[in-house]
């Protein structure tokens, strides 16, 4: 049998990978992709986090379970409708923090398919999130058909403004989006304490907290499951899977996401097929940034309703959501996935949650930590391209 041609086409992943040509990488991202390498990253990860917890003296089993409890899953199995009961309050709590992160992971993702690492979730949430506080508390006149979405779309416009010009620097003098975000990030969160503090223009009535008025009825989503006063499930939940469905069709059946594909693959070989790279760096951007400052209108119209100034030193939801991102592989099923798992996580381990004669609540703060950072640690080891690697030496021996 003659050898294989090396300037045809791999007819099949074991030619394309004997040819080493760009072929072959494309077939090793392939068959290193799918769900097993996210599902073995996050048991690894739980597996460490489980041996921190046995290092501490604690049972990691029961630390699990009631952390799972605490998330509210347990409500699977005796569902309810009912938020009296503690299952089905704390999965409304879960699912809140879901929304957000689904929405923030998003905003890493669709950047990231255009090969550009967006740090400024944080600060791109913030924008939307100080446009949300500042229309909803504002033109109490406004039937709620035409308020809500307002405050939503604004919201988005600012956060896609915001991460514009982070595109727009990349675009054009060629600064690197990672240093330019981070740097953004800081810029709205000193803004957001100078708006929101002691004498600041969007402080609320009372001079001595330091913290925004609630937003207007008419600004408020529908609540859908609990009850407003204590944070119940609104219909932001459906925005952000909506949102999902909306980031799978822009990626894959429409010419942007080709040509935000064709960029982040190879820069200059779509600059030689004739696609712009600054122009899509700068969509990119801009796209990404409106899913973040969506977030941050959600949260504000469905269960927050207002922000302080400490509130915003002490939001980290962006930065989550780049875990979740990168999890999901940048996926819309795998973001949702990956959403729910860090928003499970979150709140189950939180202080009203968690028993402490099971595990204290502090520590479990930081094994939430631990084992977000082992997931960013695992996805950039690439496991699952090194399992490949390992298999075609193998094959090769």
């Amino acid at each position: 049998m003659s050898e294989p041609d090396a300037n045809s086409p791999p007819v099949s992943p074991e030619q394309a990978a004997a040819t080493g040509t760009l072929a072959s990488r494309i077939s090793l991202r392939q068959r290193s992709g799918g769900i097993i390498v996210p599902v073995f990253t996050v048991v690894l990860a739980f597996l460490i986090g489980g041996a921190v917890v046995a290092a501490t003296g604690h049972n990691p089993f029961v630390t699990y379970h009631d952390i799972f409890d605490g998330a509210g899953l347990n409500w699977f199995g005796h569902p309810t409708t009912n938020t009296i009961d503690t299952a089905p309050y704390n999965l409304t709590q879960t699912l809140l923090l879901t929304t957000t992160l689904i929405l923030t992971g998003l905003a890493v993702a669709f950047a990231f398919r255009c090969g550009m690492f967006n740090i400024g979730g944080q600060g791109q949430y913030f924008a939307g999130t100080i446009f949300a506080v500042w229309l909803g508390s504002s033109f109490g006149s406004l039937s709620p058909w035409v308020h809500v979405p307002l405050v939503l779309v604004i919201g988005a416009l600012a956060g896609a403004v915001y991460a514009g010009i982070a595109g727009i620097l990349k675009a054009t003098v060629g600064a690197h989006e990672v240093i330019s975000t981070i740097m953004l990030n800081w810029i709205s969160i000193w803004v957001g304490s100078y708006l929101f503090g002691q004498g600041g223009p969007l402080q609320g009535s009372q001079p001595s907290i330091p913290i925004s008025n609630d937003i207007v009825d008419g600004a408020k989503l529908p609540v859908i499951w609990g009850l407003k006063l204590l944070q119940g499930l609104s219909i932001g939940i459906f925005i952000a899977i909506a949102m999902l469905v909306v980031y799978w069709i822009v990626i894959n059946r429409t010419t942007l996401g080709y040509e935000v594909r064709a960029v982040g693959f190879n820069p200059e070989a779509a600059r030689y097929g004739g696609i712009s790279v600054a122009r899509n760096y700068f969509l990119a951007m801009a796209i990404s940034g409106s899913f973040a400052g969506l977030a941050g209108a959600v949260d504000i119209t469905g269960w927050e309703y207002r922000i302080g100034e400490n509130d915003i030193h002490a939001n980290t939801i962006g930065f989550i959501g780049l875990a979740a991102a990168l999890l999901g592989r940048n996926t819309a099923l795998g973001v949702g996935m990956a959403s729910l798992l860090f928003g499970a996580l979150i709140n189950g381990t939180s202080g009203r949650q968690l028993d402490p004669a099971i595990f204290r609540p502090d520590l479990a703060g930081n094994l939430t930590t631990i084992i977000q950072g082992l997931v960013i640690l695992f996805v950039g080891l690439n496991l699952g391209g090194v399992w490949v690697w390992w298999k075609r030496r193998r094959e090769a021996a």
